[in-house]
């Protein structure tokens, strides 16, 4: 595989771990607020290949015990399975994000995760506005998830226009029976549309509303603000 970045040092990637963070190039989605999305839609090199990036995880394994791999899309990438395999073979707790788009690639990754971070970024319907019509391979990730027995959030970040309160109800019903949900504040800064970086995140009263309403369909709900 190859990466288009690595954090050396992360504290809020993985929970309660200090953590490195392996970034992957290319996306299949266009999520106007996208933070990552100079290697989501136009990835660039160099590129730090695998080899490399293990042996700069190695020598820091007295300071990180987790490795996160994220993007961009990691399961685009159908090498991905053999390398989280290395990286637990390395004695690396690892943690994947993912849009769940990839269903099949997700599925031969679990045998070599810990943790799962799966984003449901708004209502079915509205996914079109994210570059993709068909959401089967979505929902067929969140049913691996749910029935499976590694540990997983679905996420959420709570964009305004892309998630209102409606999308919240539909989000309920998706991640319904689940164990953990996270709500995550949108932040406008440098955004795939420029138009996102001046659009105003939700107050808090509204993110604590939507809070409420998805406690109704998920066991927990996580605020990230």
């Amino acid at each position: 595989m190859k990466f288009s970045g690595l954090q050396k040092i992360s504290l809020a990637d993985y929970p309660d771990r200090i953590a490195s963070v392996l970034f992957t190039p290319g996306c299949n989605l266009r999520c106007p607020n996208c933070h990552n999305w100079k290697i989501a839609t136009d990835p660039q090199p160099p590129f730090l290949q695998e080899g490399a990036a293990l042996d700069i995880l190695d020598s820091r394994k007295k300071f990180v015990e987790a490795v996160v791999v994220t993007g961009g899309e990691p399961c685009m990438h159908k090498e991905l399975p053999k390398f989280l395999a290395k990286l637990k073979e390395h004695g690396f707790l690892v943690k994947l994000d993912t849009n769940g788009f990839y269903p099949d690639t997700l599925q031969q990754c679990l045998t070599y995760v810990d943790y799962v971070a799966m984003d449901v970024k708004t209502s079915l319907e509205k996914y079109k506005q994210l570059g993709v019509s068909d959401t089967t391979p979505l929902v067929k990730s969140m049913e691996l998830l749910k029935v499976g027995k590694v540990l997983y959030e679905f996420r959420t970040t709570v964009v305004p226009e892309i998630v209102t309160a409606q999308d919240i109800a539909a989000i309920g019903e998706l991640v319904k029976g689940s164990k953990i949900h996270a709500l995550q504040q949108f932040i406008p800064n440098d955004t795939l549309d420029k138009r996102f970086q001046t659009l105003r995140p939700y107050p808090p009263e509204t993110i604590v509303e939507f809070t409420r309403v998805l406690r109704q369909y998920t066991e927990k709900v996580v605020l990230r603000v």
